[in-house]
């Protein structure tokens, strides 16, 4: 299944992509559009349009799913921030006709600054990254959370390797 990630911000909104079959994550894109501008119809249509181009503009054939940030303070209480997320990841979700699961976004922005701090990036292109650095993680922590109970290892053809008993050695 591939998902279209959401680092939801009020000026910019980071973008990843990721498949849950290879548990490939990659940060696409930051879109600029604030978000109470015109209620947030500029900011849900640029994000739709990112939808359609990553996870098809036909939800019934191309199955593709939405995954969203959501703020949570540090007992898991969810702030006045989090139903501004929750609303809007409704209009995003109808909009896309997709599927859209919101993950704890804790920190995320702090590992996205983590992991660039000796990038040799300025500032400016540190600011321009970061969001779609957090949709990433964010993605990440939502594969890793739903990914499928590893399986016992297969036993390899003629009886050897991890489960079964080596009886030639003794």
């Amino acid at each position: 299944m591939r998902y279209l990630a959401v680092d939801l911000g009020d000026k910019r909104t980071g973008l990843a992509l990721g498949d849950s079959v290879t548990g490939l994550v990659s940060p696409l894109d930051v879109v600029e559009a604030p978000l109470q501008s015109r209620n947030g119809v500029l900011l849900l249509e640029a994000l739709g349009r990112a939808a359609d181009e990553h996870l098809g503009i036909h939800p019934e054939r191309e199955p593709g799913e939405l995954v969203m940030g959501l703020p949570l303070h540090m007992d898991d209480s969810e702030s006045q921030r989090s139903k501004i997320v929750r609303a809007f990841g409704a209009r995003l979700s109808a909009r896309c006709r997709r599927p859209i699961h919101f993950q704890d976004e804790r920190l995320t922005s702090v590992e996205a600054d983590w992991g660039m701090a000796r990038s040799g990036l300025t500032h400016g292109q540190k600011k321009a990254r970061r969001d779609a650095l957090a949709a990433a993680a964010i993605l990440r922590d939502f594969l890793a959370q739903h990914a499928p109970p590893p399986n016992d290892t297969p036993k390899r053809p003629g009886g050897f390797g991890p489960g079964r008993r080596d009886d030639t050695r003794g």
